[in-house]
C-alpha cells in the first residue's frame, strides 16, 4: 500500500475542554500526523445550542499541549476575522507549536454564525471573492510579521467549487481538503489539476487531503487511488473521545 499521511479532526461541540484535551494528548501520543478542530460557534448537529467551543482559542491549547503532529483548522471561516489579525493569529500559533501550523482557510457557509455573531452572509459568490482578496492579504502580512513563521506555515484550502474555489486552490494554496466518497475525491482532484495546469502551477506542489467518516477507515485504499495522500478522521463525540476509529487508521497505513 502506497504511505499516506493520518489526521484527526477533533470537533469541539457536545464534548468539555478536558475531553478535548485529552483526546489530542492522545492522539498527538498513538503517532498521528496531523490534529485539527473547526471553526463554527455552534454545533452542526445534536442538539444546537449544545456545549461549543470556540475554534482558534482551542487550536492554541491543541498546539502548546503537543509535541509531534501539525495542527490547524479544518477550516477557519474566512468572514470571521480581519486577515491581517488572521495571518497574525496563524503566525504565532506557528511559534507556540514550534513550527508545526497549518492555515486553513474556507469561504465560511453555516448562516447560523453570521447572523448571531453579526456577519454579513452575504452570497456563496460574495464570500468567495472575499477569500481570494483575504489570501492576498494574508500573504503579504505574512510576509513582513516579525519574527517570521519558523515552520513551513502551509495554507491550506477546504472546499470543492469547481470554477472558483478550486482555481483559487491553484493559485494560492500549499494544501487542499474535500470529502469522500473516492470518486467524488477522484473527480475534485482532477479538476483541481486542471486549473494548475492552465495557471501554471506544479500539481505536485499541492497537498491533497480528505476528510472521512469512521466508516471510511477501512477504504483506504480507494482514496489512495483517488489521489488523496492525506486521510483526517472527522472525529465527534458525546462525551470522552473514542479513538478506537483512529487506531485503525493508522494501523492501515502500516
Amino acid at each position: 500500500m502506497t504511505s499516506f499521511k493520518v489526521g484527526i479532526q477533533l470537533q469541539p461541540q457536545h464534548t468539555t475542554m478536558g475531553d478535548l484535551r485529552e483526546a489530542w494528548c492522545a492522539a498527538d501520543s498513538m503517532g498521528v500526523d496531523s490534529i485539527w478542530t473547526w471553526d463554527h460557534f455552534y454545533p452542526l448537529y445534536g442538539a444546537p445550542d449544545g456545549a461549543h467551543f470556540e475554534g482558534w482559542v482551542t487550536l492554541a491549547a491543541m498546539a502548546a499541549d503537543t509535541n509531534n503532529a501539525q495542527v490547524g483548522m479544518m477550516v477557519t471561516g474566512n468572514s470571521y476575522r480581519n486577515p491581517e489579525l488572521l495571518a497574525d493569529m496563524a503566525r504565532t500559533l506557528d511559534h507556540v507549536s514550534n513550527g508545526r501550523a497549518y492555515l486553513g482557510l474556507g469561504a465560511g457557509w453555516f448562516e447560523r454564525d453570521y447572523d448571531e455573531y453579526g456577519y454579513e452572509f452575504g452570497t456563496a459568490g460574495s464570500r468567495l471573492r472575499a477569500l481570494e482578496e483575504s489570501l492576498i492579504r494574508i500573504r503579504k502580512r505574512l510576509a513582513v510579521l516579525n519574527p517570521a513563521p519558523v515552520g513551513a506555515l502551509p495554507i491550506l484550502i477546504g472546499g470543492g467549487g469547481e470554477k472558483v474555489t478550486l482555481r483559487i486552490t491553484a493559485k494560492y494554496a500549499d494544501a487542499w481538503n474535500t470529502f469522500g466518497p473516492p470518486e467524488n475525491f477522484a473527480h475534485k482532484s482532477a479538476v483541481l489539476d486542471k486549473w494548475c495546469d492552465e495557471l501554471g502551477r506544479d500539481r505536485s506542489e499541492i497537498e491533497r487531503t480528505v476528510a472521512i467518516n469512521a466508516g471510511d477507515v477501512d477504504d483506504v485504499e480507494a482514496y489512495l487511488e483517488a489521489g488523496a495522500t492525506h486521510l483526517i478522521l472527522m472525529q465527534g463525540t458525546e462525551g470522552p473521545f473514542d479513538l478506537g476509529a483512529l487506531q485503525r487508521l493508522l494501523d492501515n497505513r502500516g
